[in-house]
């Protein structure tokens, strides 16, 4: 019986020697900045079943953050243009950012997305021309951390009375 009671403590003690030797995972967050760009067709800053997604379209993106973890303080900043895809989205991955764990630091974040042109010679008067504000998404098990930009629109130089009304 002494024997099983030692041999059980022994083999608790080496996995947890074992444990100790692994080197500690690192930590490393992956951070999505993303937006859309839309025509909007009736000139009224709203997405109406005559707009449509734009893609082509040039935008500029400049952000900032600074994360707080544990005994941690980094900032990133960067200013990058992009071009929207056929669904009139753009964005920015950031594939790794060593050492904070995005979707539990505490990270105050500030982006901004401007227009810069149409792709469109039919729909390029800027509408909304910049976004500040965005909604977070943090994924916790995955350190994945999405920051959605408010809609940036084109319009038409002259509005279609017959398809928007007055």
């Amino acid at each position: 019986m002494n024997q099983l009671i030692t041999f059980f403590v022994s083999s608790l003690f080496i996995n947890s020697l074992s444990s100790m030797a692994e080197p500690p995972k690192k930590i490393s967050a992956h951070i999505t900045v993303m937006g859309i760009v839309y025509c909007d067709i009736c000139s009224n800053n709203s997405f109406s079943r005559h707009s449509y997604f734009l893609p082509g379209a040039e935008v500029r993106m400049d952000c900032k953050f600074e994360a707080s973890w544990h005994k941690t303080r980094e900032q990133i900043s960067f200013s990058v243009n992009r071009t929207t895809n056929r669904h009139g989205m753009y964005k920015l991955e950031i594939p790794s950012v060593d050492g904070i764990a995005c979707a539990q630091a505490a990270i105050d974040s500030s982006c901004e997305a401007s227009l810069m042109w149409s792709s469109s010679k039919a729909c390029n008067v800027p509408g909304y021309k910049s976004s500040t504000k965005e909604i977070a998404i943090k994924v916790k098990q995955q350190n994945i951390c999405i920051y959605s930009l408010n809609a940036l629109n084109f319009r038409p130089s002259k509005t279609d009375a017959g398809l928007c009304g007055n």
